[in-house]
């Protein structure tokens, strides 16, 4: 996404959730960090910005303050008007594609586990110890295995690497 102007981003992520989206949980997960370049990917046609997708160094933290890496997925945005028409699942299975090279941990997001679970693999299965810094739905919060990194396991707050 270098080519892509991040005020273009910002204006995409507004339009697809709003100017309000800042005090969403899953920004406070990610606060201060830089999204993964490899990871993160930008939809254009006609030189115009119609979709994004962004991954995030995060870590689960357990007790003792011991942690375990994982890439936050999302937010997946697409223009208002052109959602509905395969853009985003594009993006997250580009996305997927990158990560079973590159990914340096399994990945996680909060997302509908009906569409990321029968799409793309995601489930709450190994989530439900895991706590965030904000209110969430526990079924919301999915994860999954790749490029050879298994799930972590166990209690712990996720947040920034």
């Amino acid at each position: 996404m270098s080519d892509i102007e991040p005020q273009a981003v910002e204006d995409l992520l507004d339009a697809a959730f709003g100017t309000d989206r800042f005090g969403r949980t899953a920004y406070r997960i990610r606060e201060g960090m830089d999204a993964v370049p490899a990871l993160s990917f930008a939809l254009v046609d006609a030189g115009k910005l119609i979709g994004t997708i962004q991954c995030w160094p995060v870590a689960l933290r357990d007790a003792d303050g011991t942690a375990t890496p994982l890439v936050m997925v999302g937010p997946v945005a697409v223009r208002p008007d052109l959602q509905r028409g395969g853009h985003g699942r594009a993006l997250m299975a580009h996305m997927l594609d990158a990560a079973e090279t590159s990914a340096d941990s399994a990945l996680m997001m909060i997302g509908d586990p009906e569409y990321y679970g029968r799409f793309f693999g995601f489930t709450a299965d190994a989530t439900g110890d895991w706590d965030l810094p904000g209110p969430f739905e526990k079924r919301r919060l999915l994860a999954r295995a790749v490029n050879g990194h298994a799930l972590p396991t166990g209690v712990g707050m996720i947040g920034p690497r």
